[in-house]
């Protein structure tokens, strides 16, 4: 497989800074959840307001998970969401978490993603996962064919293509040597061109070992859903790191984790807050999605021992509580995993549930306003 290039991609656009006390980088994926008696308008506002107050207490960066026909899950579209925060932030990275290529044409991303770059210079990620982030069904309404494994078997190569249009690089008797990505490198080479050539930085996310081994193999930085497959998390980042080939984009593996925390005021409001979130994940899982649930209903919920059981061991990878609590509870996360990042995803009914999250652990780590 060819080497990503990437050559003017440097190490330090991709790795984090502490800030206060945290034990590595602290940043956040927003689903950007609509709950019950709430609108998508509102959700959009809350990820906004959620990207202001990260952006002024340090988090290193702000990603939104592509999803598709989930009525409390907005994020259908993560380069719309983005241009519309990157016009409301100054400084605060912002990317996708991912992105899932086989739904693509990599042309579109690249063009996508090159105008975001033109956009908020030097502050866009582009992550990559090879999931549909939905049902068999629509994954086929968005690819317009049924032959879905045919666009996760073919990752790597389309991973090859849209790295190739992001660098404007096709050699030449390519059938697309003649094709660019717009905004991107070719405005540069243009006759009286001043476009920088740069690009955002390519992540592979994943929930297993195939994007760890690959992401390694290439040389690229590693994000592992730790929010919804815990087991796997210790494993993979082995694997990447094992498997990591030093490339222009890295030198040494980077790695960061989802991990999905929530703080409150007490510890029973964290648990309030936190069972909604797991009701709505067991409607979803049980082929029932709808909006996220308000914590009052939630609790009235009349779970059956299975339903109780899934609950149970959903609640148990969430570290929620006090800021205390939570500050400890990712402490042992990082120490556990030597994840080189921490992102942290709060899902709740309410925006004000989510937002008081983040504050609480800036609070809890002693990050600055900045």
């Amino acid at each position: 497989m060819d080497e990503i290039r990437g050559e003017e991609i440097q190490g330090d656009e991709i790795r984090g800074r502490v800030r206060g006390t945290a034990p590595v980088p602290l940043s956040v994926l927003d689903l950007v959840t609509v709950g019950q008696g709430r609108t998508a308008s509102q959700a959009l506002r809350t990820g906004v307001e959620i990207a202001q107050l990260a952006e002024r207490r340090g988090f290193h960066r702000y990603w939104v998970a592509e999803h598709h026909s989930m009525p409390g899950v907005a994020s259908s579209s993560p380069a719309v969401i983005l241009a519309h925060t990157a016009a409301r932030t100054e400084r605060i990275r912002l990317g996708s978490g991912g992105v899932m290529l086989p739904n693509h044409a990599p042309l579109v991303i690249a063009e996508q993603f090159g105008t975001l770059e033109a956009m908020a210079p030097g502050r866009v990620d582009l992550g990559l996962g090879r999931a549909p982030g939905t049902d068999g069904a629509t994954a086929a309404a968005l690819r317009r064919t049924d032959r879905l494994n045919e666009g996760a078997d073919d990752f790597p190569q389309q991973l090859m293509e849209l790295t190739r249009f992001l660098d404007d690089d096709f050699p030449d008797g390519h059938p697309y040597a003649r094709i660019h990505a717009v905004p991107g490198p070719v405005q540069a080479t243009a006759e009286g061109g001043v476009q920088s050539p740069g690009r955002p930085p390519i992540w592979l996310l994943g929930s297993s070992g195939f994007s760890a081994r690959l992401a390694g193999v290439l040389g690229l930085p590693f994000a592992f859903a730790h929010h919804f497959s815990a087991q796997n998390t210790v494993p993979a980042l082995e694997l990447y790191r094992d498997s990591f080939k030093p490339s222009t984009v890295l030198d040494a593996p980077y790695a960061l984790i989802g991990v999905a925390a929530l703080a409150a005021d007490d510890e029973r409001e964290a648990r309030r807050q936190v069972l909604t979130g797991a009701l709505s994940m067991l409607r979803l899982r049980s082929g029932r999605p709808g909006l996220v649930p308000t914590p009052e209903e939630a609790e009235a919920y009349a779970f059956s021992p299975m339903e109780r059981e899934f609950v149970d061991n959903w609640l148990v990878n969430i570290v929620h509580g006090t800021a205390d609590e939570v500050r400890s509870g990712l402490d042992d996360l990082a120490k556990r995993t030597g994840a080189d990042e921490l992102m942290i995803t709060a899902n709740a009914h309410g925006g004000e549930a989510r937002l008081r999250s983040y504050g609480l652990i800036a609070d809890a780590y002693g990050m600055p306003e900045v």
